[in-house]
């Protein structure tokens, strides 16, 4: 199946955000897509490292143009619509995500570095989150139903946007990977630790095939 043409524009920024939504749009669709993205492995839960906060990032190098591809490539493949860098083993302040859920829509990619909430609603909403890392474990998290985020862009620029219903979920979620904290955190201390051991299990056989 051949791709849609992308109108590309002028600049670095701009051709690394078309590249990106032109993979988007293979790995969404099925279409196979040859870049220099790379799929990485995804640590799972227990490990120190989703305990640990990430550092900040100074600036947008090739290096970071690269992780924030390889995360994306890695997000679509898993499947999964946020994915934060240190699910990948890198302590670094950037997550993605992409929450368009609907059959032949569009992707959305976003790429964040070194986000912040700036504000958040009164209102809450309950959502039964899963993770890329704790595989087939899901609970229900209440969070603010609205936020405004701010956050650095691939261009190097600052970017701010309102989100609200999964997005809102989905990049407090994400946010929360940055600085150490897991949705099972939000859980019970039974039920947390019941997921736990059962992950531990998983990792243990994981280790013997």
């Amino acid at each position: 199946m051949k791709r849609s043409k992308i109108k590309r524009r002028a600049g670095d920024e701009a051709q690394i955000t078309a590249r990106i939504f032109d993979a988007a749009i293979a790995l969404r669709s099925g279409i196979e897509y040859h870049t220099v993205m790379t799929i990485r492995p995804i640590i799972i839960h227990p490990d120190p490292r989703l305990k640990k906060t990430a550092a900040p990032i100074a600036e947008v190098t090739p290096a970071i143009e690269r992780l924030a591809e390889d995360m994306l490539e890695t997000m679509y493949d898993a499947p999964g619509i946020g994915l934060a860098a240190p699910q990948i083993g890198v302590m670094s302040r950037v997550f993605v995500m992409d929450c368009v859920k609907e059959e032949g829509a569009a992707p959305a990619p976003l790429v964040l570095l070194n986000p912040v909430i700036t504000w958040v609603s009164e209102a809450l909403s309950t959502y039964e989150e899963g993770c890329l890392s704790i595989p087939e474990h899901y609970g229900h998290v209440e969070r603010p139903a609205e936020i405004d985020m701010q956050w650095m862009g691939l261009d190097g620029k600052t970017h701010a946007q309102r989100f609200d219903g999964l997005w809102a979920t989905c990049a407090q979620h994400e946010l929360d990977h940055l600085n150490g904290k897991l949705f099972i955190d939000y859980l019970k201390p039974m039920r947390r630790q019941l997921i736990t051991r059962k992950m531990q299990k998983f990792k243990r056989e994981q280790a013997r095939s």
